[in-house]
Formats: C-alpha cells, structure tokens, sequence
C-alpha cells in the first residue's frame, strides 16, 4: 500500500536524506521516499501492519529531526 504524508518543519536537505535510509530499513517497508523540497514522505508499505509500521516511522524520523512533524 502506498501512502503520502505531509511533513512539517523539516529543516535539512541532509536530514530528509538520512530519514529516507532510515524508514527505508524499517521491516515491512518495500520503498520510501522523502523530499525536502516538497516536504514530503512517499512509503510503500505492508498494508496488514501499517498501523504499527508509521508509528515506527514517526519514532524514528523524531530521533533524526525532533521538530519534522508527520501529519497522518
């Protein structure tokens, strides 16, 4: 299942980079996605867990970028 999500206060370049490797190695997530210019997260991902896989992605893009808000 893909999904977009907006993201809020995503401040680096270098950080949407490093968010990018980071959901992408998350079990469950075939492809992601993030664009600092659109400030936007593209992902791929398992429709029976997607719940549980996007509050990964939330607490990992946090360690990263603790200002970058999600909006689901």
């Amino acid at each position: 299942m893909k999904k977009v999500y907006r993201l809020r206060d995503l401040d680096c370049a270098n950080c949407a980079a490093k968010m990018e490797r980071a959901i992408s190695k998350i079990d469950g997530v075939r492809e992601a996605s993030v664009s600092f210019m659109s400030q936007k997260l593209s992902v791929d991902l398992d429709e029976s867990r997607s719940e549980s896989i996007v509050d990964e992605i939330v607490r990992v893009c946090k360690k990263i970028e603790p200002d970058c808000i999600i909006v689901r």
